[in-house]
């Protein structure tokens, strides 16, 4: 970054101008995200023929261990959750769309396909196929990237809203 003459502020990582406003950002992201799911849930069961089942729930007992009914893992396991979802938007958001935005000459088609392409890669990250949570988690990320962009290309709200539905997901297992 030093070499490049790229700062952290560069990337997102600024103090917010005002915690209204990335409340307000942070709610719609995670609003964004929801609903996003939300529709591809529905469409996929009344027109898409049957993708690649979620087995997102085994491997989060094969990564994390059992959960159900433990807490004290839970809450032992939480702020690794947390960094990976910091680091997940510093290198997803941070730097990978800045990277292919400058590759494609930084214009707004370069933003748009900066947006889809990080989106892609995030959903094939996280399952390493093209199965229902490759697209739900891909939905995802178009939902964090549309925020980055939308938002000021400030990474403080898409962490909070990462952090948030990561826990919500973690909560959902125990």
């Amino acid at each position: 970054m030093k070499a490049r003459g790229i700062r952290w502020a560069d990337l997102g990582l600024c103090r917010p101008k005002n915690i209204k406003t990335t409340a307000i950002a942070t709610v719609s992201i995670l609003g964004l995200a929801v609903g996003s799911i939300v529709v591809f849930q529905i469409i996929s069961e009344q027109l898409l023929p049957e993708i690649a089942p979620d087995t997102s729930n085994e491997s989060a007992v094969h990564k994390f261990g059992d959960l159900k009914g433990n807490w004290t893992l839970f809450f032992a396991i939480i702020p690794l959750i947390w960094l990976e979802s910091f680091l997940e938007e510093v290198l997803d958001r941070g730097f990978l769309m800045n990277w292919i935005e400058r590759m494609l000459s930084s214009n707004v088609v370069a933003t748009v396909l900066a947006v889809v392409l990080q989106a892609m890669i995030f959903g094939f990250r996280h399952s390493h196929d093209l199965s229902e949570r490759s697209i739900t988690v891909g939905l995802i990320g178009l939902a964090m990237g549309i925020g980055y962009v939308a938002f000021g290309r400030n990474l403080w709200p898409l962490i909070i809203a990462h952090c948030t539905l990561n826990t919500m997901s973690m909560i959902d297992r125990v």
